[in-house]
């Protein structure tokens, strides 16, 4: 499975896939030069989140599910960082 094409539940940058995510947030990062907000890119913080979600979701990073609050915790993060490197080196 890519990476880049795992598709994103809803969130605040738009994006449809981790590609678009990882496109919208260099765009942002580009447009605000040095008044660019790495806790807030998109408006929120947590942002990570949306891209740890993501591939838990998909089932490639280890996670729990938690039913009552219909939200992904325990995120292996390290993971998730390995594979957000290398899909951002593919690009």
């Amino acid at each position: 499975m890519n990476v880049l094409d795992i598709k994103m539940q809803p969130n605040d940058a738009d994006a449809s896939t981790v590609k678009d995510y990882l496109k919208a947030l260099l765009t942002e990062l580009w447009n605000k030069g040095e008044g660019f907000s790495s806790k807030r890119p998109f408006g929120n913080s947590g942002w990570e989140y949306d891209l740890y979600t993501a591939l838990a979701i998909a089932g490639v990073v280890e996670s729990e599910y938690r039913e009552e609050y219909e939200e992904y915790i325990n995120i292996d993060e390290g993971a998730a960082n390995e594979l957000i490197f290398e899909a951002i080196t593919s690009l």
